[in-house]
């Protein structure tokens, strides 16, 4: 059982969903597991599971694609310093390189609290528990996502004041962004921006669509969890009573400073 959901009284007496159990033990996402579930890729004591709603034990064989799944360990979450050129995938069609190849190999199996594009780079969340994932990427979190973004162009200080009321870009509604000039040097100026949303490549679009290009975008904070000093490729473990306390109702999102 997760330290982070509980079931209801009835799901401990007939066990845990299996979408829910795979979620846990890092195979996928809950929606992604369902699909899995769907596709017939699902066995469980060597009988295919179609339904999302079937119940396991923990005595269970439980086996996707004709691979054993390991019985969820407890809810981890770690940070990592995603290089560029790398993909937030498993496996990528055009076979490039993924994220998850080149993560140490003691790590258990794990999925990325959202994604950071190919040429992106800096923090990125890792879990073994699929569910918890899918929680920390909600909405409702409010957590904002903060960037160091380097754009070849000349920005105006009214322009950037101006991204806080949203944009508007090619009919796609983006809600406002933070957005300040730390630095220029001829026509490069690096950005210091902050977002709620994070819709997909929301930051290369508008700043596109403002006639400025990026030429290097590192994430160095998601809510209140900071890349700090990590080194490029690394990966540090997140303590359970930090990830407890951040995750907890009554705490609000705050710095953790990195060890």
């Amino acid at each position: 059982m997760s330290d982070l959901e509980h079931n209801t009284p009835g799901d401990i007496l007939r066990g845990e969903r299996i979408a829910k159990y795979l979620a846990r033990a890092g195979v996928a996402s809950r929606r992604d597991a369902e699909k899995l579930i769907a596709e017939g890729r699902v066995r469980v004591n060597n009988e295919t599971v179609t339904q999302p709603a079937f119940f396991v034990q923990n005595d269970d064989l439980v086996v996707v694609d004709g691979k054993l799944v390991d019985q969820p360990e407890r809810t981890r979450l770690w940070r990592y310093n995603k290089p560029d050129g790398l993909v937030t995938t498993h496996r990528d069609p055009q076979g490039r390189p993924t994220v998850f190849e080149k993560l140490p190999p003691h790590l258990p199996r794990v999925v990325s609290v959202g994604r950071l594009d190919l040429n992106s780079e800096g923090l990125l969340l890792l879990t073994n528990d699929g569910s918890l994932a899918r929680r920390l990427e909600l909405p409702s979190n409010d957590w904002i996502r903060r960037y160091r973004v380097r754009v070849f162009g000349n920005p105006q200080p009214e322009q950037l004041a101006a991204l806080s009321k949203g944009i508007t870009v090619e009919g796609i509604r983006y809600k406002g962004i933070e957005a300040a000039l730390d630095s220029r040097k001829g026509d490069n100026c690096w950005l210091s921006i902050g977002l709620q949303e994070g819709r997909n490549r929301e930051i290369r679009r508008v700043m596109q669509h403002l006639g400025w290009q990026v030429t290097r975008l590192i994430r160095v904070a998601y809510g209140p969890f900071q890349l700090g000093t990590l080194a490029r490729g690394a990966v540090d473990e997140i303590s359970p009573k930090v990830l407890r306390e951040q995750l907890s109702v009554e705490a609000r999102p705050k710095v953790i400073r990195p060890r």
